[in-house]
């Protein structure tokens, strides 16, 4: 059967285009006229049968970044490519920062989009074996953890002191960092390792199952109870109960939680008597649940009941120390799959792009990136080439902080910018070609140690531009996210003549 492309584009004719093309292509196409109405199909029968997303961006009601939000949110990782109209850098970095998997600029030619789609289809169709190789059904220790940094010393050495005990655990932290591998890693070096470790995602069950997911249910308690279900916390029996996003845990549920915390027994739906557990718990969470208490959406008892002893996993922009090593345990993991005496490696260009870029969905999202772009590699080392997104984010950031006013010496502290360097009272402060100054740096700070002029670091933003697209003014003028009248007004003003300044580009 052929690849299903779901098409979400408000314009008719747009939608037409795209049908037409996708059906050229070989593929089966369903089209939806905005984002309510996608969100519907990837929630429904045919939801399986998707496998990529075109999405217009911009859409009245609920526009692309809100449905980008929301399959992220809802574990929807179907790889999305955004189309708009509006090609600025910020459109760029806000699509991919949100999990696009390409972009492509209205109208897109037949042929970009035909390769955009190919390699959306390339990577899901392994899109599961990245996961699954990094998973071994052994015990996991500390000693398993890929780290180095000062902060994760710290979350180990917390976490094999509670392994020693039976205490309560909160594992505190943004999504991806790796909560469920400090809560297996305390697991597996505690005196229940060869006992069960049971998860629940409390924010992916239904709110009208959630109970009977958790303490079971009886055969005809309710409607569809075909049969007695023993739940989750009987399933962890003697073992290890890791419910993450406990946050996103109801409040009547909560009740029934803080008994069974508290009391070591549970109450199965329907059921007549209670059922003892002997339990180890460990509870995750990304949002601030002291907070959540005060607004009155967590019982404030079992949070203390829960918060007896937090560990908190910093995100991956506070331990970039930690990202070659990283990147290096997922190549291997990936190697396994690949045609054989193909050694997969990266090159030092593309790594120090990735320790440069903040990760928003940490260590998950790098996984993901990195196993995408070994699917993408045509040879055996990993190059700027393969990763699209992230390289569009590194370069647009410097953009966007010489862009906003206010904000420059916050965004000094966040985008890697050069130090100052030795250099001659009349040498010319413009920005070295990214071969030889680093992946896409501008100097921010003269040798004086003072801010760069705006218009200075404008300059040298467009020259860098003019550079890395080998002179073509309309990329050129696409990437900075202005008009081409704009791009040549401002080299008039600069006194640069495109020509010229292309011919001394090449003569360099």
């Amino acid at each position: 059967m052929s690849a299903c492309i779901l098409i979400v584009d408000d314009d008719p004719v747009q939608r037409r285009l795209l049908e037409a093309a996708v059906t050229k292509f070989g593929y089966r196409a369903i089209v939806t006229d905005g984002g309510e109405a996608a969100l519907k199909v990837l929630d429904g029968a045919d939801a399986g049968n998707v496998s990529v997303v075109i999405l217009d961006l911009s859409m009245p009601g609920m526009d692309g970044i809100t449905v980008l939000q929301t399959m992220r949110k809802r574990g929807i990782q179907l790889p999305v490519i955004v189309q708009t109209a509006q090609g600025g850098i910020e459109t760029v970095v806000s699509a991919m920062r949100n999990g696009a998997f390409d972009f492509v600029i209205k109208p897109a030619s037949p042929e970009r989009l035909k390769t955009a789609v190919a390699n959306a289809l390339k990577v899901e169709a392994l899109g599961g074996e990245a996961p699954r190789s990094t998973r071994s059904g052994g015990v996991l220790t500390f000693k398993d953890m890929v780290t180095g940094s000062p902060a994760m010393e710290r979350v180990i050495r917390l976490g094999q002191k509670a392994a020693a005990s039976n205490i309560p655990i909160l594992i505190e932290g943004e999504s991806g960092v790796g909560k469920e591998l400090v809560a297996r890693a305390i697991q597996g070096s505690s005196g229940r390792r060869s006992k069960p470790f049971v998860t629940v995602n409390c924010g992916a069950i239904p709110d009208n199952l959630v109970e009977s997911i958790l303490f079971g249910h009886e055969k005809g308690s309710f409607t569809g109870a075909t049969e007695k279900h023993a739940g989750k916390f009987v399933e962890a029996h003697t073992g290890t109960l890791f419910l993450d996003e406990i946050g996103d845990l109801p409040l009547d549920v909560q009740v029934k939680l803080l008994r069974a915390v508290q009391q070591g027994e549970v109450d199965p739906v329907g059921g007549r008597s209670t059922v003892k557990v002997d339990i180890r718990f460990i509870s995750a969470t990304h949002r601030n649940l002291l907070q959540q208490v005060k607004d009155g959406k967590f019982r404030e008892d079992l949070f203390y009941r829960l918060n007896v002893y937090p560990i908190f996993v910093p995100p991956l922009r506070e331990r970039r120390e930690d990202i070659a090593a990283l990147v290096r345990h997922f190549l291997a993991n990936v190697a396994p799959s690949q045609p054989r005496g193909r050694i997969m490696d990266i090159s030092a260009r593309a790594l120090s792009m990735l320790q440069a870029y903040d990760w928003p969905g940490n260590i998950r999202q790098l996984e993901n990136a990195v196993f995408r772009a070994s699917v993408l590699c045509e040879g055996n080392v990993l190059t700027e080439e393969e990763f699209p997104q992230i390289r569009a984010q590194v370069e647009g950031a410097v953009v966007l902080s010489e862009r906003s006013d206010d904000a420059a010496p916050q965004r000094s502290e966040q985008v890697p910018l050069s130090q100052p360097v030795e250099a001659s009272r009349d040498a010319p402060q413009h920005a070295e070609p990214a071969g030889r100054n680093g992946f896409g740096l501008l100097k921010a700070v003269d040798e004086r140690g003072n801010v760069r002029p705006l218009a200075d670091v404008e300059l040298d933003m467009i020259r860098l531009a003019i550079d890395h697209y080998n002179g073509q003014m309309s990329e050129v003028a696409r990437r900075l996210g202005i008009g081409r009248s704009t791009l040549y007004r401002k080299l008039k003003e600069y006194g640069i003549d495109p020509e010229t300044g292309r011919a001394e580009r090449l003569a360099s």
